[in-house]
């Protein structure tokens, strides 16, 4: 690990007890955010919140910036794995019922905790994590393509307008404090981007 970058965690956890300390240390930043916002972010009230010390945080972390930048890799990678288990699971169902599948593992993740996401998004830019950002988007498009290609409905380009699509309409929809009914507005605009028709969503 490179002890000049700013937001590269200073060293890996190698045991259960190290895993559980870096683990509350970006749990306790995401509820500072989720509760008082940019302003109280800081890496005394960080190590506050997971009842460490700040001494401990600074050995995993160089400072706040780094704290932020594990809290949107792990987000990110927790949105992948639910994205993997939603197809695991969709694989059985109809095409509709498989799309609102995806649809409501999606909406769920956004919709847990939509002022971190938002917040996310904002130092994701900040940080410089763009081409991150974009090869997590890799990932997960490529999950999303594989869908497509064993149904045979599309491609990778197919999978990053979903996903892209996807991500706008949560987000304006939460802004706006429409959840109610989301996944099935979700499941209905990717069939229509696949030029298909929802019916038995249900299966």
């Amino acid at each position: 690990m490179r002890d000049d970058d700013p937001i590269t965690p200073r060293k890996t956890p190698r045991q259960a007890r190290a895993e559980a300390t870096v683990e509350a240390i970006i749990e306790a930043a995401a509820r500072i955010l989720e509760r008082e916002g940019l302003e109280a972010f800081n890496t005394n009230a960080i190590a506050r919140q997971a009842g460490v010390s700040v001494g401990s945080l600074y050995q995993y972390f160089p400072g706040k910036d780094a704290v932020m930048a594990a809290l949107i890799r792990r987000e990110s990678q927790a949105f992948a794995r639910a994205l993997e288990a939603a197809l695991r699971t969709a694989r059985s169902k109809s095409l509709a019922g498989a799309v609102f599948t995806i649809a409501e593992t999606a909406v769920a993740h956004q919709a847990a905790r939509p002022r971190l996401a938002r917040l996310l998004d904002l130092e994701e830019e900040r940080l410089g994590l763009q081409a991150e950002a974009r090869g997590r988007d890799r990932r997960v498009s490529d999950i999303l393509a594989a869908f497509l290609v064993e149904r045979r409905l599309g491609d990778h380009e197919a999978a990053l307008d979903i996903l892209h699509m996807s991500r706008g309409m949560i987000d304006a929809a939460l802004e706006r404090g429409a959840a109610d009914g989301l996944s099935m507005r979700l499941t209905r605009a990717v069939l229509g981007y696949l030029s298909l028709s929802p019916s038995r969503v249900g299966q």
